[in-house]
């Protein structure tokens, strides 16, 4: 693919899933997969369900190297069937390892969104790309050997290629095992859901959050537990605010609510005019991100009648206590989340001025404010 074209089941500046060596915080899911590899029941379809970045891909892909390295076993033999494995690791040196790596694996099927005859990327996986498994399927069937097939994300797919994947599930092709990556299940169809089995996956704690981030080769730079509590528990997002500064961002943002309600309009100004800048689309997003952010947790401290713990920027717990004192004052913040959120697509829609955008959303965050007083 083009360089300037973005890898589409990679998170910018992390590692793809194929070369991530290890999987931190889902030891449940993979057990799950081993008892039922290890019962001769193994389901060919599987959904890998859970909130983005908290190691899906990675999962498909051990789950992948598993399946394509590890040998059937056809009879008992003299001695009983051997013990059934108690991980999902391949040693690193294994032929499947390295063909992986390469690109190389001829049991192997890797499905995402697609470049259209233009030379950019689609917004969807389309119909086509589900159709060249017919080909996989019978390049592959030569050999009789295991094929796995990866898509990431299922989400993405079209309703076309959608219809085309489910006829795949409700015949499968022999040894054949799929695993669809989806951040949204509620938005795949219900037959695809029907006829896999799900694989949830859950945020991470602190500890395997660091060492997965360890792992990613990402310099960690301000708070760890500022990052814990923006992040999630998701590794993805956790690179996606050291990449793009986003514990700077939101430490800005909190101060700016810390004046409220009177407000310090040139530090808003220059928050406006920071997303506007050449360049800072990224940063425009994951501002919207991190001020939906923000709203939901003055709505919990006024839900809760305490700041979420642990803080997310300096300040913050006596921030929004001040800002967020009652049940009331937090249905407050709630609507005004649900505003802003649609007001700030609809800018996006009719690509309003970034900066414009941003300066709106603070005035209407200081009205709701001034109704809190």
């Amino acid at each position: 693919m083009n360089n300037d074209i973005p890898i589409p089941d990679q998170a910018p500046g992390a590692l793809h899933p194929r070369e991530t060596p290890h999987l931190f915080g889902q030891a449940e899911a993979e057990q799950a997969f081993l008892s039922a590899y290890a019962s001769d029941r193994l389901h060919h379809g599987w959904l890998l369900t859970g909130p983005r970045g908290v190691g899906k891909a990675t999962l498909a892909w051990r789950i992948a190297r598993f399946l394509l390295a590890t040998p059937a076993v056809e009879e008992d033999g003299l001695f009983g069937a051997p013990p059934p494995p108690e991980t999902l690791e391949v040693p690193p040196d294994h032929p499947v390892v390295h063909r992986i790596l390469a690109g190389a694996e001829p049991g192997l099927a890797a499905i995402k969104r697609s470049v259209n005859d233009q030379g950019r990327l689609r917004n969807e996986i389309v119909v086509d790309d589900i159709r060249k498994l017919g080909k996989f399927f019978g390049l592959s069937s030569a050999d009789g050997g295991r094929r796995v097939v990866i898509v990431d994300s299922a989400d993405e797919m079209n309703i076309s290629a959608a219809n085309a994947l489910l006829k795949m599930l409700e015949e499968p092709p022999a040894r054949t095992t799929l695993l669809l990556i989806s951040h949204q299940p509620s938005r795949l169809l219900p037959t695809i859901r029907s006829r896999c089995r799900t694989l949830r996956l859950s945020p991470l704690n602190a500890e395997d959050m660091n060492a997965a981030l360890t792992q990613t080769g990402v310099e960690l730079t301000g708070n760890p537990d500022h990052l814990a509590a923006l992040a999630s528990g998701s590794v993805g997002d956790a690179v996606r605010l050291i990449n793009l500064s986003g514990l700077e961002i939101y430490a800005e943002l909190i101060a700016i609510l810390g004046t409220l309600p009177r407000l310090d309009r040139l530090r808003a100004l220059a928050l406006a005019e920071a997303a506007a800048q050449r360049g800072a689309a990224e940063r425009f997003e994951l501002l919207l991100t991190l001020i939906d952010i923000a709203l939901s947790r003055l709505a919990v401290t006024g839900a809760t009648g305490a700041p979420p713990s642990p803080e997310a920027a300096p300040n913050e717990g006596d921030i929004l206590s001040r800002l967020s004192r009652s049940p009331e004052q937090a249905r407050l913040w709630a609507e005004t989340a649900a505003q802003i959120t649609a007001r700030a697509r609809h800018g996006q829609a009719v690509n309003l001025d970034p900066a414009a955008l941003v300066l709106d959303t603070v005035f209407k965050i200081q009205e709701t404010a001034g109704q809190n007083r």
